[in-house]
């Protein structure tokens, strides 16, 4: 087997990049904030002046003060107190923070000398250079706060930014941070330093990117902390994670939080660098190929990988191309796991006739063209065409069917489809790298499959899809494959 890890880095180096800022985050809790104007802009910045605790004194005139600015001060009563009336030098004395939606650069510059004067951190909406701290996007999991900042360069790639964070860190990640801050003292009363104290927040860390904590929760942390030991054998489990077809988008939440948890993470040969980007960095990585037709591990050896490292305590990702469940070998995993008493997750992915499916923008199931779809193997255990298929089913014209691992044996295929009645004008479409930059397409018919198969140049496993589904890409030839869309940023 081959193990690919990172290597150490130069102990010379520097630790951490150059930044263009330094993110901090300021206790605002009961200190005194002024805001300096009565928009729209200068409403939002309050709003999250006043949801960080400050109080916030607003100068504005009654004519500036918008309609929402005046409803957030009644609703917020003496913590947001308005001034009627423009702001001077003297305000911004003693005041936590400082911002201003100035009407003019004049406005804006003589702000920001007052503020400077004041030795208060000053922000002028929109006019960075008269700034000395700036609002990036932020990600509420209080008391869990990411901040997010493009240095002004980019905001809507901030909030893009923010999006993707926010679906992978669910709303029940403040519930457990809140139980961390609660139990905190009782955590360094009761149990010993060292080994148990970490178990016991590792395990708090594992469980926070679930669901949300139980009323037991408190007292099933503590006990597993005191209980397990320095092998933290009971510990180890082993999630099997299907990576899809390749792109790292099409991954579910479930599966990149899994893959952030993870010890070590055993992949499969066609998993793409996309994907493994994602998991965890201090994560072991273990290449374990499973390639038809070329040199592979034996499935004994990773059987006995896994449950090695998972009787070693580890939190093991087995991660597959595809959905584990179909063509993976996942039924002898779990049977030999569960066997061992070591716990087993299942995490669904994308499988590749699905992902054929999309990426010709079609169904399966066509209610026009067919009543069901079946997915099939391509070749036996000795490489060949599988002679223990009901082969007369799958000829079956009102279903599609989609072959995997099947292009070595792509002209045998058709031929014994042909020689049951399947008419060799029958569609049928091929995909290999599906998913992915390289992602190639034919449509063809029976009669041709064999050709096509031939004519794709990819090293990539090929995808047979045999069907009257098929036929509205026939149509139109589909001479060169189709563009990969573009991902949505919002």
């Amino acid at each position: 087997m081959r193990n690919i890890s990172r290597q150490p880095s130069d102990q010379d180096a520097a630790r951490i990049r150059p930044l263009t800022v330094l993110p901090v985050f300021l206790d605002l809790a009961g200190k005194r904030a002024v805001v300096a104007g009565g928009s729209a802009a200068a409403c939002w910045k309050a709003e999250l002046l006043l949801s960080a605790g400050a109080k916030v004194f607003v100068h504005a005139s009654d004519e500036d003060l918008c309609e929402d600015f005046a409803k957030l001060i009644e609703r917020h009563g003496p913590a947001a107190l308005h001034h009627g009336r423009s702001w001077d030098r003297t305000d911004l004395a003693g005041a936590a923070v400082a911002i201003c939606d100035a009407r003019d650069e004049q406005e804006a510059a003589a702000f920001a000398a007052a503020a400077a004067a004041a030795g208060v951190p000053c922000n002028v909406i929109d006019q960075s250079a008269f700034c000395s701290f700036q609002f990036g996007a932020i990600v509420n999991r209080s008391p869990v706060v990411i901040g997010i900042s493009t240095t002004g360069a980019a905001p809507i790639l901030g909030q893009a930014i923010r999006r993707r964070i926010e679906t992978l860190l669910m709303p029940p990640l403040a519930e457990w941070a809140a139980l961390a801050a609660r139990i905190r003292g009782r955590v360094a009363a009761t149990l010993n330093p060292g080994a148990e104290r970490r178990r016991f927040w590792e395990r708090l860390a594992e469980r926070a990117f679930g669901d949300a904590p139980g009323p037991q929760v408190e007292q099933e942390l503590f006990e597993e902390a005191r209980t397990v030991g320095a092998s933290r054998a009971s510990a180890g489990r082993v999630t099997l994670v299907g990576a899809g077809p390749g792109e790292a988008e099409l991954l579910t939440l479930k599966a990149v939080r899994a893959l952030q948890s993870a010890d070590v993470i055993l992949f499969d040969d066609l998993v793409s660098d996309e994907v493994l980007e994602l998991a965890r960095r201090e994560a072991k990585r273990i290449q374990v190929g499973k390639r038809g037709g070329r040199p592979s591990c034996r499935q004994e050896d990773i059987n006995a990988l896994m449950l090695t490292l998972a009787k070693a305590g580890r939190h093991v990702v087995r991660l597959k191309s595809g959905d584990p469940m179909i063509f993976g070998r996942a039924g002898e995993e779990i049977a030999m796991l569960e066997a061992a008493g070591i716990p087993v997750a299942i995490v669904p992915g994308i499988s590749a006739g699905v992902a054929l499916a999309s990426a010709l923008r079609m169904s399966l199931t066509h209610r026009d063209h067919a009543k069901s779809v079946r997915f099939v193997t391509g070749h036996s255990r000795n490489g060949g065409l599988p002679e223990d298929l009901d082969w007369r089913s799958i000829a079956d014209p009102s279903a599609t069917t989609i072959f995997y691992m099947g292009g070595r044996n792509a002209g045998q295929i058709a031929d014994r489809l042909i020689s049951l009645g399947v008419p060799a004008s029958m569609p049928v479409a091929v995909g290999a790298g599906l998913g992915r930059r390289e992602q190639q397409l034919r449509i063809a018919d029976l009669a041709t499959l064999g050709e096509a198969v031939n004519q794709m140049n990819s090293d990539q496993p090929i995808v047979i899809g045999v069907g009257r589904a098929f036929a509205q890409h026939r149509a139109t030839g589909l001479e060169r494959d189709p563009p990969l869309p573009v991902a949505a940023t919002g």
